[in-house]
């Protein structure tokens, strides 16, 4: 099974988790096994990865069955991390991984329905064992519901005009056919724009069909008790509500928010130093960077513009409190 996709910030990610001889560590977003491809080869490490996209397990353990028992795949969300690595007989690991970003099979498999661009079934699952899907969501939800998810999740500020549109339009079973209802909802300027009038919809709906912010959220707690003293956390995000969410996260548990004693020093418990983040280079998203530089099986001369928007956080868990 084929799984395209351009694994982004690759050189990054290996120099943030400082992969070692004998370390565990755990990729959340296995997707196509770009990034865990790349830690194996960086270390004589093990490594977990996590997706809850079926395709992604199959697709990612061919591509790193060489490495035998040093990879390992598991059909899990974020919020079953400490249960997957408990299956595994794993308590604490080195380093964690998340690349936030939809996964580009995704988005280019018409069956998936996550494209405004492609017609197929309003789908959006990660999972598609999952329970409920977009068509689901937008054909049963009120329209009072979906403005505030589309507002909230999408900052939309057309949400109102969408979400009258969409219940209008009722039944949706195409993924054009909806894109279309939404850019006509959408005063004349928007339409001509530069992003496709229906990107911050589609976006909206497939955060709440996967809780992508309640999973991330989720995510981040449980780095609190699976990381060992010394391991790190790398996270890619591709738009603000959940930069923000990270962003927050590092901040509330290192010291840099919360109260102060007169000394400056955090009253609070500090359980993580935050390292500058990092954003994709020019060379990277244009297509000009080395081929000498890859390590990852990935064409690193394909422009890749969907990473124009990625920030990587990072964060090391400090030994004195780790639990």
């Amino acid at each position: 099974m084929t799984f395209g996709h351009v694994t982004v910030m690759r050189t990054e990610t290996v120099e943030a988790l400082l992969p070692r001889d004998g370390g565990v560590y755990v990729d959340c977003t296995l997707g196509g096994g770009g990034h865990s491809e790349l830690l194996l080869q960086s270390a004589d490490c093990r490594v977990v990865g996590l997706d809850r996209d079926p395709e992604a397990i199959a697709a990612a353990s061919a591509r790193l069955a060489p490495f035998g028992d040093r990879f390992q795949a598991v059909h899990a969300r974020f919020s079953e991390l400490p249960a997957a690595l408990a299956s595994l007989g794993l308590e604490r690991v080195d380093g964690l991984l998340a690349d936030l970003g939809v996964s580009s099979h995704q988005l280019d498999t018409d069956a998936r329905g996550f494209s405004f661009r492609r017609s197929g079934p309003v789908d959006m699952r990660m999972d598609p064992t999952a329970e409920r899907s977009a068509a689901d969501l937008v054909n049963s939800a009120s329209e009072a519901t979906l403005a505030d998810l589309i507002h909230g999740y999408g900052e939309e500020r057309f949400a109102r005009k969408v979400a009258r549109a969409i219940v209008q339009g009722r039944p949706w079973t195409d993924t054009v056919a909806l894109a279309e209802a939404v850019a006509r909802a959408m005063p004349p300027a928007q339409r001509r724009g530069r992003i496709h009038p229906a990107t911050r919809t589609f976006q909206a709906l497939r955060i709440a069909v996967n809780d992508e912010l309640g999973e991330l959220s989720a995510l981040l707690a449980h780095t609190r008790e699976v990381l060992a003293p010394h391991g790190r956390v790398a996270i890619l995000s591709f738009h603000s509500l959940e930069d923000r969410l990270v962003k927050r996260f590092f901040a509330d548990h290192s010291g840099r928010s919360g109260p102060r004693d007169p000394y400056g020093h955090p009253l609070g418990p500090v359980e993580f130093t935050v390292l500058p983040s990092l954003t994709p280079s020019p060379d990277e998203i244009s297509g000009r960077s080395s081929p000498e530089d890859d390590l990852s099986g990935d064409d690193p001369t394909t422009a890749n513009p969907r990473a124009r928007s990625a920030r990587l956080r990072v964060a090391e868990r400090l030994p004195w409190n780790a639990p």
